[in-house]
């Protein structure tokens, strides 16, 4: 997502002839994996056996199951100098596997090679992968897997995960630790940001398989393109949305408006993202509302950040009940409800640094089937719940009632003999 933002920051134009949420045909999706072995993955404290062991044998089995419509390489990082000298064990990455149709057989020969032996140059090991994956317009997904922090600053990674999401590039990097190290799941953390992937701790063989396998089959989903839209300052003239995914810009302190029409019995999911492609003061937040078109608030989410993330979410839900027979619409006029969707930033820009054009944000609309006919937003979901808790709370009150009766009997029985 953030490379997507970052996109629009560096002026790349979407279709806007699109179709919001359409996919963008048969592309081919590139996944490459990124294994750490240096020389801590000897380390042996995972189901009781090394770290580079569970690292093969998830490998084996992700390989056997990876989709043939998938692209996979493997890139090692610390894998081949076992010295002291810095400057030589920071660049120790290597392509161990092309980006390419997967040959199983071939792959996991490769793999079955690796030794762990040296430094652990994280930052090197990204910028070689996003050159791995260049070309074709299909997904693009690096995986890193590592045990331990960079061993290579000050390329610092986070940094060059930014650089990559910058370049426009559609590319997402998953980090997986191997170790539940406090320093080493922030850095994992704001890698996995900076470019809208995400952050998973594995202790287990077979949580690392599983998680693998899930962002390798998340690759071969359909690329979505995304629709370029100009919010408003009012609700009135906004422009009206249907389920897909949306680009606009924000400048720092502004509202933006957004009309989508919700029938009876639908229901309206929404989220947003700001992204802050530029130098920005810290503490500063993102409010997304849904409100009548006589500005009466519905529901809101909101989220605040302090300086530590690119880029800020939040999203929210609104059943719109069943109307009642009685109170249908008069002849001419839809049933539909406009909801207005209101997106505020309370971002500021650090000093000398532009305001315009504004913040890169995304929206998506989803209107689906409401799963629930409660006209109630507040207790929306919780009718069936009611119901259960009623249920246990008669059947503890008559379980209290018998285990009373039956104590006393035993203890008029005991008292009789």
């Amino acid at each position: 997502m953030c490379a997507l933002l970052a996109a629009l920051a560096s002026g790349i134009a979407f279709p806007a002839a699109a179709t919001a949420g359409e996919p963008t045909g048969e592309a081919t999706a590139k996944v490459d994996l990124v294994l750490d072995v240096s020389g801590s993955m000897r380390t042996r404290d995972i189901d009781g056996g090394t770290r580079m062991a569970a690292a093969k044998q998830a490998f084996n089995e992700v390989l056997d199951a990876t989709p043939a419509e998938v692209q996979l390489g493997i890139r090692t990082l610390g894998a081949n100098y076992p010295g002291n000298d810095r400057q030589t064990g920071c660049k120790d990455t290597a392509q161990l596997y092309p980006v390419s149709a997967l040959d199983r057989t071939g792959a996991k020969t490769a793999v079955a090679t690796l030794s762990p032996t040296g430094w652990t140059p994280i930052g090197p090991a990204l910028l070689k992968a996003a050159g791995d994956l260049r070309g074709g317009e299909g997904s693009k997904r690096i995986v890193l897997i590592t045990d331990g922090e960079d061993t290579c600053a000050p390329l610092d990674p986070c940094e060059v995960a930014r650089e990559i999401a910058a370049r426009g590039i559609g590319m997402t990097i998953d980090t997986l630790g191997l170790v539940p190290d406090t320093k080493l799941n922030k850095q994992l953390s704001c890698i996995a940001e900076a470019t809208g992937g995400t952050y998973t701790s594995v202790e287990h063989t077979g949580e690392l398989t599983d998680k693998v396998n899930q962002l390798v089959d998340r690759a071969a989903d359909p690329v979505v393109t995304p629709v370029a839209t100009e919010g408003t300052a009012q609700c009135t003239d906004a422009p009206a949305l249907k389920s897909g995914l949306y680009t606009d810009r924000e400048e720092s302190g502004q509202q933006r408006f957004y009309r989508v029409d919700v029938k009876p019995g639908q229901e309206l999911r929404s989220s947003v993202s700001v992204a802050a492609d530029r130098a920005v003061n810290p503490d500063y937040g993102v409010l997304l509302r849904a409100v009548t078109t006589q500005g009466r608030e519905i529901v809101r989410g909101e989220a605040t950040g302090n300086g530590r993330t690119d880029v800020i979410s939040t999203g929210l839900r609104y059943p719109k009940a069943e109307s009642d027979s009685d109170d249908a619409p008069p002849e001419g006029v839809p049933p539909a409800e406009t909801v207005c969707l209101q997106v505020t930033n309370s971002f500021s820009a650090a000093s000398g640094v532009k305001t315009t054009p504004g913040l890169p944000l995304e929206l998506t609309v989803d209107v689906v089937s409401s799963p629930s006919h409660s006209g109630d937003v507040a207790s929306f979901g919780l009718g069936r719940g009611w119901w259960l808790l009623g249920v246990l709370v008669l059947v503890g009150f008559l379980a209290g009632l018998i285990w009373g009766w039956l104590s006393r009997w035993r203890v008029a029985v005991w008292r009789t003999n």
